[in-house]
C-alpha cells in the first residue's frame, strides 16, 4: 500500500491552559482554594496579595450580590492595574484591613487550633505522673501501645505477657495478675474505661469512678453484665425485670444512668486537626426578597503588582524582560479566571435560592425535588459544571450552612400530578415519629398510609429506607419502657 496524502475536515474540542485552569479553580472548594492562592503568589512575583487598602485600590460603592433574579456581568479585559476590590467589595464579615469589626467581643485566637495529642500520648502523659515501679511502668506503655481510638483493649494479656518475656527475659516476666492489676490502673485514667476489653467492662470502669450516692448506680452495676446488655440492646425489657428481679422504676433508673456513660471513651481524647466549614456565599432576606452575596473574606484579595508591571518593557526581548511579561499575562490570566469561578458560583447559587425559596421560608417540608439539569438549564451551562460548583461549596442561610448538593434531591409523584422531593418527604416522616405515642410507634406501613392521606405516593420499603438514613429505629425498637 503506496503512502499518500489526504486532506480531511474535522472539529475537536483543544482545552488551553487558561480553560484548564479556569476548570481547576471550579472544583476546589474554600479551603483548597486558599491553599492553592498562598502557591501562587509565592511563585508569581506579579501578583500580590491586596489585603490592606492602597491609594488607588479602594473598594468600590457596588457590592457582589445577587437577587435572586438578578445578574452581573464580568469584564472581558482587565486592566494591568486591576485590584480584587475594583470587582468584589468585602462583607460586612469584618473591617478593612483585617480587623474585627466594632462591638466584636470574640477572642481572636479562639478559631486557631492545632492537632490535639492523641490518646496514647494523654494516657502516658498520666502514667509518666503516676508513681509505680519501673516494671510496672513498662507493663503500663505496653498495654497503652495496645489500646485503639476508641479506648479498647485489642490484645489478649497473654500476647502482652510474651512481649513482655522477649523485653525482659523469662526470669522477669511479670505474671498475668501484676499485668491485669496494671490495666485496671489504666481504666481509672482520664477517660475512665479506657484499656476495657469490652463494652461491659467498659461501663463498670466509668461507674466505679460515680459517687457512691448516684441515683440507680447499684443497679446499673448489675445491668452491667454481658447478658444483661445483650437483653437491654434488644429491648427486651420484660425479660430483664425478671431476670434482675427488679421493678419498672428500678430498671428505668439504671437504664437513665447507663445512657450517661460513653460507650466509646477514647473518642473524647483526638489528635485530629477540627475542619471548619467556611461558607462560600451568604443568604439573607431583605425585606420580601432573598439575597445572595460571595463570602469574599473566605478568599484573599489579589492584584497584578503595580511596580513590577511598570518595568515591562513592550520592545525589548531579553531573558527578564519576557520573564516579567509572561509572568504579568499568567497574573492576569489567574485573576480573571478566579473572578470568573465567582461569578460562576454566585450564579449556581442565586438559582438555588431561587428554587428553594420555600425551604428557606418554611423549612424542610418544603423543600423542592431539584436535579442538577433544573439549575444547568436556568444558567445556561453544562451539567458536570454545576456538579463542579456544587460539590464542596457552602452556603450560609438563616437555617443554617448547608452544601449546595443539599438543595438537591428526588421526587415522588403525589396524588394530584405534582412531585414532593426526598428532602421533604424524610422531614415528613421524622414529624410523624416524634409525634408518637409512646407505647404505640408507628409502623413503616401506618408511615406509608398516613402519607398516602397526604397525597404522597410512598411505599412500606422506601419509608423503610428514609427511616434508616435518618438513623431512626423501627417500631419494634422504638418501644418505650411504659409499654412493657
Amino acid at each position: 500500500m503506496k503512502p499518500s496524502i489526504q486532506l480531511r475536515m474535522g472539529q475537536q474540542l483543544a482545552m488551553t491552559p487558561q480553560l484548564q485552569q479556569a476548570i481547576r479553580l471550579l472544583q476546589y472548594s474554600t479551603l483548597e482554594l486558599q491553599t492553592h492562592i498562598q502557591e501562587i503568589l509565592e511563585s508569581n512575583p506579579l501578583l500580590d496579595s491586596d489585603d490592606e487598602d492602597e491609594d488607588g485600590y479602594s473598594a468600590t460603592d457596588d457590592r457582589e450580590e445577587h437577587e435572586t433574579s438578578g445578574e452581573d456581568t464580568l469584564p472581558d479585559d482587565l486592566p494591568v492595574d486591576s485590584a480584587w476590590e475594583d470587582i468584589y467589595e468585602t462583607s460586612g464579615l469584618s473591617s478593612p484591613g483585617g480587623s474585627r469589626p466594632e462591638g466584636d467581643d470574640r477572642d481572636p485566637y479562639e478559631t486557631q487550633s492545632e492537632a490535639g495529642e492523641s490518646l496514647a500520648d494523654h494516657l502516658l502523659w498520666q502514667i509518666h505522673l503516676t508513681t509505680m515501679s519501673e516494671q510496672d511502668r513498662l507493663i503500663a506503655i505496653n498495654l497503652i501501645d495496645a489500646i485503639d481510638e476508641d479506648g479498647y483493649l485489642l490484645e489478649e494479656l497473654s500476647t502482652i505477657e510474651h512481649s513482655l518475656a522477649q523485653e525482659l527475659g523469662i526470669e522477669n516476666t511479670p505474671d498475668i495478675e501484676d499485668i491485669e492489676a496494671v490495666l485496671h490502673l489504666i481504666q481509672r485514667l482520664d477517660p475512665p474505661g479506657c484499656g476495657a476489653r469490652n463494652l461491659s467492662e467498659c461501663l463498670r470502669a466509668q461507674l466505679i469512678e460515680l459517687p457512691a450516692d448516684t441515683p440507680g448506680l447499684q443497679f446499673a452495676h448489675t445491668l452491667t453484665d454481658e447478658h444483661n446488655l445483650a437483653l437491654l440492646a434488644s429491648h427486651d425489657l420484660k425479660a430483664l425485670m425478671r431476670r434482675l428481679d427488679f421493678d419498672e422504676a428500678t430498671l428505668q433508673s439504671a437504664i437513665a444512668l447507663i445512657q450517661t456513660l460513653n460507650p466509646r471513651p477514647g473518642a473524647q481524647i483526638s489528635d485530629r486537626r477540627p475542619e471548619y466549614i467556611v461558607p462560600d456565599v451568604m443568604v439573607r432576606k431583605q425585606g420580601a426578597r432573598w439575597r445572595v452575596e460571595l463570602n469574599t473574606e473566605a478568599i484573599p484579595r489579589l492584584r497584578v503588582n503595580p511596580t513590577y508591571a511598570a518595568m515591562v518593557k513592550r520592545s525589548d526581548n531579553s531573558a527578564d524582560n519576557t520573564y516579567i511579561k509572561n509572568q504579568l499575562q499568567e497574573a492576569r490570566w489567574f485573576i480573571k479566571s478566579l473572578h470568573s469561578r465567582n461569578e460562576t458560583l454566585l450564579r449556581v447559587a442565586s438559582a438555588i435560592v431561587e428554587q428553594q425559596r420555600g425551604f428557606l421560608e418554611y423549612g424542610d417540608e418544603a423543600m423542592k425535588p431539584l436535579v442538577l439539569r433544573d439549575i444547568a438549564e436556568q444558567v445556561e451551562m453544562h451539567e458536570s459544571t454545576i456538579s463542579r460548583v456544587t460539590t464542596q461549596k457552602y452556603m450560609h442561610t438563616p437555617r443554617g450552612i448547608f452544601e449546595f448538593k443539599h438543595f438537591f434531591s428526588s421526587h415522588v409523584g403525589t396524588d394530584d400530578g405534582g412531585e414532593c422531593s426526598a428532602v421533604a418527604i424524610r422531614a415528613m416522616i421524622r414529624k410523624l415519629i416524634e409525634a408518637e405515642p409512646g407505647d404505640k410507634p408507628l409502623s413503616d406501613s401506618k408511615i406509608a398510609s398516613l402519607l398516602g392521606e397526604k397525597g404522597i405516593k410512598v411505599a412500606r420499603r422506601t419509608v423503610a429506607k428514609y427511616r434508616e438514613s435518618m438513623n431512626i429505629q423501627s417500631s419494634s425498637e422504638r418501644k418505650r419502657l411504659s409499654s412493657a
